[in-house]
C-alpha cells in the first residue's frame, strides 16, 4: 500500500458520521409528512360521514347534532384512532338549511421530544339539508 492510501483510511467513516444525521432527519421528515397526510385523510373521511348524517336528517329535527358527531367519532375510531389523536367533533348550522361537521385532531409525531411542533389537522364537510318533495308538487321542506 502506498503512503497516500494509508492516510485516507477512515475518511469514509468520518464522512458517514457527518452525513448520517442529515439523512436520518430527511427520513423522519418524510415519515412525518406521510403520517400527517394519512391523519388528514382520516379527518376528512370522518367529517364527510358526519356531514352525510347531518344533511340526511329532516330539516326540523333537533337531534341531528348528536347523530352526526357520533358517526364522525365512529369513523375516526374505525379507520385510525391513533393516526388522529385527541379528535374532537363539532357541528354547526351556518344557515337555516346548511349543516356542517368539523373534525379536529393532532397527527402522530415521529419525534415526541418536540411537542411545540404538533401538527393540528382540521377538516370540515357539509352542505344543504336534503329535502325530498313528492312529484305532485306537494309541500316544501323545512
Amino acid at each position: 500500500m502506498t503512503r497516500r492510501g494509508r492516510r485516507d483510511g477512515g475518511a469514509t467513516v468520518v464522512e458517514l458520521a457527518l452525513l448520517m444525521p442529515v439523512v436520518l432527519a430527511v427520513v423522519l421528515l418524510i415519515v412525518q409528512v406521510a403520517l400527517w397526510f394519512h391523519g388528514r385523510q382520516v379527518a376528512e373521511a370522518a367529517a364527510r360521514e358526519g356531514a352525510r348524517v347531518a344533511r340526511a336528517a329532516p330539516a326540523d329535527s333537533g337531534g341531528w347534532e348528536g347523530e352526526a358527531e357520533a358517526r364522525a367519532r365512529e369513523v375516526v375510531t374505525a379507520i385510525g384512532p391513533r393516526l388522529l389523536s385527541g379528535a374532537e367533533v363539532t357541528t354547526a348550522e351556518r344557515e337555516p338549511d346548511e349543516r356542517h361537521v368539523t373534525v379536529t385532531g393532532s397527527a402522530v409525531q415521529v419525534i415526541p421530544l418536540l411537542p411545540e411542533l404538533a401538527f393540528t389537522i382540521t377538516a370540515t364537510a357539509g352542505g344543504p339539508v336534503e329535502c325530498f318533495r313528492p312529484d305532485d308538487g306537494g309541500e316544501e321542506c323545512g
